[in-house]
């Protein structure tokens, strides 16, 4: 039997490591040798919800993984780790570790490491660079078949070379524009959390906007109506970024709304979460279904894979403008009804 002074001593190494749990970000369990827990941190709680003392945690995670890790802990008093997932009510992945308290309490204490973020950046990677491969591997795909070809059985047509020379030419501008998009792309995610300070005054931005990519909207067939506001609005920002944000949305609504004829723009001051700039790109073209809105910002996500690129889109557009956005502390809202058409707002803090 334990000596009152070891009870006490083994009181004190458990108030020590509640100390210590409460002060870590991640999820911490204390057990004891049998596998109960008898203190869950507030992190614990927010991820796992109330784990009562005397809760055996093999009841808590039912994993083979997990009952294996609990089981060779407990009996050997020795450290261990796995990596543990949850798909309920959304899907988690931790990295655990059990760890035995350097004392004669038989306390163990269980530290959950959150790696889904980890994941899904890894995911996102991996998904991005198949994208962009698939994305330069297919007109990469066409122009060497085109160059088989006119070394081949079309080496003497003048006609066929011409012809395959100005597909050839459109796949080359193609994969030139999505490399721009890329390396665009890259550079803005070097500095995603550096607030530019230029001050930059929308009206005039958007006026001479208008005003250069007026033959875009003439080889479209789309009026394009501006109405400058009375008095300057100005916002921090950087003015090539901001310009690189409405040409994209501009772009976008005369190539996908061009059988409205027309395309709306607007610039006005109101209130988010303070005062802001809202800058409005309206169509008047078949609009876009519902389920498609939150991954028109997705890289590569496309509504129609082949009138994309009919239309010579990257897939990468919307995804600039959304990094561009954040950097500035916007965002970007969308609203759409099928034959409608459909509006792209960005939302910007007043300078």
């Amino acid at each position: 039997m334990k000596s009152q002074m070891g009870r006490a001593a083994d009181v004190i190494d458990i108030l020590a490591a509640r100390e210590l749990a409460n002060v870590l970000p991640d999820p911490v369990i204390l057990i004891d040798g049998y596998g109960a827990a008898r203190y869950a941190n507030p992190a614990a709680i927010a991820s796992f919800g109330t784990i009562r003392v005397g809760t055996l945690l093999q009841h808590r995670f039912r994993s083979p993984e997990m009952q294996q890790l609990l089981m060779n802990a407990l009996r050997t008093k020795s450290s261990g780790e796995i990596e543990y997932s949850e798909r309920v009510p959304i899907e988690r992945v931790f990295l655990i570790s059990i760890q035995p308290l350097q004392s004669e309490s038989g306390i163990f204490l269980v530290h959950f490491k959150d790696q889904s973020e980890t994941r899904r950046i890894d995911r996102m990677r991996a998904d991005f660079i198949a994208n962009a491969s698939h994305e330069l591997r297919t007109p990469l795909a066409s122009i060497s078949g085109f160059i088989e070809t006119l070394r081949g059985p079309a080496k003497d047509d003048a006609k066929a070379r011409e012809n395959f020379l100005q597909i050839m030419q459109a796949q080359t501008a193609r994969m030139a524009r999505l490399i721009d998009d890329l390396l665009s792309l890259s550079r803005i995610e070097m500095k995603p959390h550096t607030r530019p300070q230029q001050k930059v005054e929308l009206g005039g931005l958007l006026s001479g906007l208008l005003e250069t990519m007026s033959h875009l909207a003439k080889d479209y067939n789309v009026a394009i109506n501006f109405t400058p506001p009375d008095a300057p609005i100005v916002v921090a920002g950087d003015r090539d970024e901001l310009i690189q944000v409405f040409s994209n949305l501009l772009e976008n609504a005369c190539k996908y709304g061009q059988q409205g004829e027309r395309v709306e723009v607007s610039l006005k001051v109101g209130r988010g979460t303070g005062p802001e700039a809202t800058i409005c790109f309206r169509d008047f073209g078949p609009g876009i279904a519902e389920e498609h809105i939150p991954r028109l910002t997705e890289r590569f996500y496309r509504v129609d894979v082949e009138k994309s690129r009919v239309r010579n889109g990257t897939g990468l557009g919307l995804a600039i403008v959304k990094h561009i956005l954040t950097r500035h502390a916007g965002r970007l809202t969308i609203h759409s009804t099928p034959g409608e058409g459909s509006t792209f707002c960005v939302h910007l803090p007043l300078s």
